[in-house]
């Protein structure tokens, strides 16, 4: 297994946290990780870059100048694409849906692999909650001193669940709750630094982070999905 150190959040260091072996010693097949990166990526675009053609502009259709006589190549009209204003060629143009699906346990298989790699290399770090009265930036900075955290970073909060049950079974379900608001709040102003829920992280986010800071309660949501 491997140790995370878990802090406060002044940035002392409380205890060690044990990380799930099913994380710590992930692995998973390079092409799948790839794979899964270029979908999110793919998905992340909009497809809705557009240009108009010769038929599309509106412009005048009066002859540039006269057929013949003048010693010039014949033109048509000013919507040719040679003119300035004229429509474009082979330009880019509205697409349908490209979404790429992402397999379910492709997706659980690339995160966990990503962290363990995070863990090895002693960049995740936990803290023991995200409590603060009012939101400020200075705290967060302070704790990231004290922890020598630097570059890109990605916190990671625990999310708000109900529990009902229905034919007598017990379901649990996710709900909306400013439970981080002061530090999410607190976290935007920080340059590289970004906030996010447990139930929302990609796995592009872990590539490109270069530490990861989860709450307690974060980490055991964690390791419950994913282990």
């Amino acid at each position: 297994m491997s140790t995370l150190t878990k802090y406060d959040l002044q940035g002392s260091k409380v205890s060690d946290v044990q990380l799930a072996e099913g994380i710590a010693s992930a692995e998973a097949n390079g092409q799948m990780i790839k794979d899964y990166i270029v979908a999110i990526r793919a998905n992340a675009r909009q497809w809705s870059a557009s240009t108009k053609t010769r038929a599309e502009v509106s412009h005048t259709t009066k002859k540039p100048h006269p057929q013949k006589g003048g010693g010039r190549a014949r033109q048509g009209s000013l919507v040719a694409p040679q003119y300035k204003g004229g429509g474009r060629v082979g330009g880019p143009r509205p697409k349908f849906d490209q979404h790429v699906r992402i397999n379910k346990k492709e997706r659980q298989a690339a995160i966990r692999f990503l962290l363990g790699e995070k863990a090895r290399d002693n960049r995740i770090h936990v803290i023991e909650n995200f409590d603060l009265d009012a939101p400020k930036t200075k705290s967060v900075v302070a704790f990231m001193k004290s922890a020598n955290i630097s570059g890109r970073v990605l916190f990671l909060g625990e999310g708000s669940f109900v529990e009902f049950e229905c034919d007598e079974q017990l379901h649990r379900m996710s709900v909306s709750s400013d439970l981080h608001e002061n530090f999410s709040k607190s976290v935007r102003n920080i340059p590289k630094a970004s906030f996010a829920l447990v139930k929302n992280i990609s796995g592009y986010d872990v590539l490109v982070a270069h530490h990861i800071v989860l709450s307690a309660a974060a980490l055991a949501e964690l390791e419950e999905w994913l282990c």
